[in-house]
């Protein structure tokens, strides 16, 4: 009888889990931590059955009984698994990462076994050796030999012994990049700087101010309360006229996950040691030729290559931009005034900007309402492509401050739905981000819409519950979307090759071509209006904004590229154990020269890189500055055409947006522009040329 209960309430228990079965819409209310282990186990006992009947087929090989089966092994299991990480990232708590921690090395060590599963490889090189897949075109085709590239790059060829290492690598540098997110998170999260003297805040806007009252309000505190959020934070670096509180915030900034009990360090190292290890399993001479090969880039040494380039054209603007910084500082201060540091470059600039343009960025806020951004945003991509937004107010949310949101076409047909977690949380990582959640399909006439989130950290909700960014913010806002467009607009009939899922380094294109039309005036006056007077964004204010548009523009660029550069000789150069030293201070070293100030001998910065370490980004930031050429060339064309254009709109839809990973990225880049890109677009766009 007791074993009958317990089984009974076994079935009880995962009959009530909601991420047993994905469900429209998605239960995220319901969704506890209790629910993931459990689930997770059951999906996985489903997957290596299939797997295990797959390997076990017999008779002729088709596309159903090999590749859709192949693709239908792990799909239940990846689309729960994505559930939970969405949280973790979003919704953080100890008992979820507790969760997480303990069910993480099941999935990873599944995917990893999948890709290395010698039964399997052999059933789909046997199809593909078929009349039938020799006879394949168009998507079929392609998918084929994306799948057959990607079991090259596995491994699955090598002997059973480095399989193994290689399936050992991957679970290891799996818990690494979790471990490395908590410690960043963690790490930011325990820090706060109590201010309770009003008259050390000279110089901060009145809505920072505010911000900080309410934080510590909050907190059951009395003053002003700073953390390392970008809203709070990137006000006071900018504007606070007290260095020493500057350069608070500075060191902490500069020392996330560097110190006890949150040490990001020995992660890095032994991070890339294991990705150098890696690589060279696979036959690759290192972890950025292994990354890039299926990339527009090819190779670490291409990827080198465009760097540095951008690096000795941009060199002379910023050594100009450096020595009029400290000479302004010394125009204030006297000619004695101390080089810069790090807490002084943002305050000094922002000062330079006010007094060559007579404007302050801020200024800007009340023109902002994120509301009215939204309306914009949303009109925007109406005129271009011809689709409606429009807020949904019933579905379940994680959090209280989650928005949903449905896409559709002209005739009224669903093509997404979408969630927007716009502002910080303690419990959520910080940057912006989007992903999906599900990708649909369209196959002849039946089309299965697609789910996604668009995540940020944006300045919160003042006392009267309004919601004023930067510019900087509004073009996050649009970049962000560009990429839910991406997954929306996809339109491919197999799941596998639709939406963001193209080369690492394209991704960004339908994302930063977004951020473009933030400085477009026809465009800013859809939205742009006083969050009080409702008086529209006075031209002389406009003019300022976009006269200033390439005011440190060469600091800005070097900024990119000194995380850009990091990242790709971290690994293709630098080794552990060599004449390297620590990953810390080789980083360090190769910063220092893209840096106006000298970065202080404690700074880790690369224990906050979590684009590299944990989130995708290995060996691909340079793929910001990639596609930054990419969209400064392919905007040219929307400018030549009087900036909206359905018919310009419509073609970069056709091309791009929903094509997913259905052609090369090249070709796609040349459907729309009709040739390869230019790359003097992004340097004429942010005021310097090629030299």
């Amino acid at each position: 009888m007791l074993r009958f209960f317990v089984l009974f309430c076994t079935v009880l228990t995962l009959s009530a889990n909601p991420l047993l079965k994905f469900t429209i819409p998605i239960p995220w209310d319901q969704i506890q931590s209790e629910h993931i282990k459990p689930a997770i186990e059951q999906h996985l006992k489903e997957a290596e059955a299939r797997r295990a009947a797959l390997a076990a087929s017999t008779g002729p090989r088709t596309w159903a009984n090999t590749i859709d089966a192949r693709d239908q092994i792990g799909e239940d299991l990846q689309r729960a698994w994505g559930l939970v990480t969405h949280l973790q990232s979003v919704n953080n708590s100890p008992s979820l990462r507790k969760e997480f921690n303990a069910t993480q090395p099941l999935i990873t060590r599944f995917t990893s076994s999948l890709a290395l599963d010698t039964a399997i490889y052999e059933k789909v090189k046997a199809y593909s050796e078929t009349n039938e897949a020799k006879s394949l075109t168009g998507l079929q085709k392609r998918l084929l030999e994306l799948t057959l590239d990607d079991y090259r790059r596995s491994g699955v060829t090598l002997p059973a012994v480095q399989r193994a290492k290689v399936l050992a690598l991957r679970q290891q540098l799996a818990k690494l990049s979790s471990q490395f997110a908590q410690n960043a998170l963690d790490s930011a999260n325990s820090f706060e700087l109590i201010i309770t003297n009003e008259a050390e805040l000279s110089g901060l806007p009145a809505s920072a101010r505010e911000a900080a009252a309410r934080s510590a309000k909050a907190k059951g505190l009395t003053g002003y309360r700073f953390t390392l959020q970008a809203p709070s934070s990137t006000p006071l670096m900018q504007y606070a006229e007290n260095a020493r509180l500057r350069e608070k915030i500075a060191r902490a900034q500069s020392t996330i996950a560097a110190v006890a009990p949150y040490d990001n360090r020995p992660i890095v190292a032994e991070t890339v040691e294991l990705r150098r290890e890696l690589a060279a399993l696979l036959g690759y001479n290192n972890f950025a030729d292994y990354q890039t090969e299926p990339r527009m880039a090819k190779s670490g040494q291409n990827v080198r290559d465009f760097l540095s380039k951008l690096e000795s054209q941009t060199r002379l603007a910023f050594d100009k931009e450096a020595t009029a910084l400290l000479a302004f500082r010394r125009s204030i201060e006297g000619p004695v005034a101390p080089a810069l540091r790090t807490w002084d470059t943002a305050y000094y600039t922002q000062k330079l900007r006010q007094k060559e343009f007579e404007f302050d960025q801020d200024e800007l806020r009340p023109y902002f309402e994120l509301n009215r951004v939204l309306k914009g945003l949303f009109g925007l991509v109406n005129q271009l492509y011809g689709i409606e937004v429009t807020e949904l107010k019933d579905l379940p949310l994680w959090n209280p401050q989650v928005r949903a949101f449905r896409i559709t076409d002209q005739k009224g047909e669903q093509l997404a739905t979408f969630y927007a977690d716009f502002f910080p949380r303690e419990s959520k990582r910080s940057g912006a981000w989007q992903n999906s959640a599900y990708v649909g399909v369209l196959e002849g006439e039946k089309r299965t819409p697609h789910i996604g989130y668009i995540v940020s950290n944006i300045t919160p909700p003042n006392a009267a519950g309004v919601s004023l960014l930067t510019h900087n913010e509004v073009s996050t806002v649009f970049h962000e979307f560009g990429h839910l467009l991406h997954l929306a607009l996809s339109e491919g009939p197999l799941r596998r090759l639709n939406g963001t899922s193209v080369a690492w380094d394209f991704v960004e294109l339908p994302s930063q071509i977004m951020e473009n039309f933030t400085w477009e005036k026809s465009v800013l006056k859809t939205f742009a209006v006083h969050s009080e007077t409702g008086a529209p964004l006075p031209d002389a204010l406009f003019d300022k904004m976009t006269k200033s548009r390439t005011f440190a523009a060469a600091a800005a660029q070097m900024r990119q590229l000194s995380q850009g550069t990091v990242d790709i000789q971290l690994h293709t150069e630098y080794k552990v154990n060599a004449d390297y030293g620590s990953p810390e201070s080789y980083s360090r070293n190769i910063a220092q020269r893209f840096t106006m100030a000298l970065i202080e001998p404690n700074a880790c910065p690369v224990c906050n890189f979590s684009h590299v370490f944990a989130g995708g980004y290995a060996a691909g930031y340079y793929s910001y500055k990639w596609a930054e050429v990419l969209d400064a060339d392919a905007f040219s064309k929307f400018k030549a055409n009087g900036v909206v254009s359905r018919q310009i709109g419509e073609q970069f839809r056709k091309a791009v947006l929903s094509q997913g990973n259905s052609q090369p990225a090249s070709v796609l880049f040349r459907n729309f522009m009709g040739r390869d890109p230019d790359p003097s677009a992004l340097l004429q766009r942010i005021g310097l040329t090629s030299k």
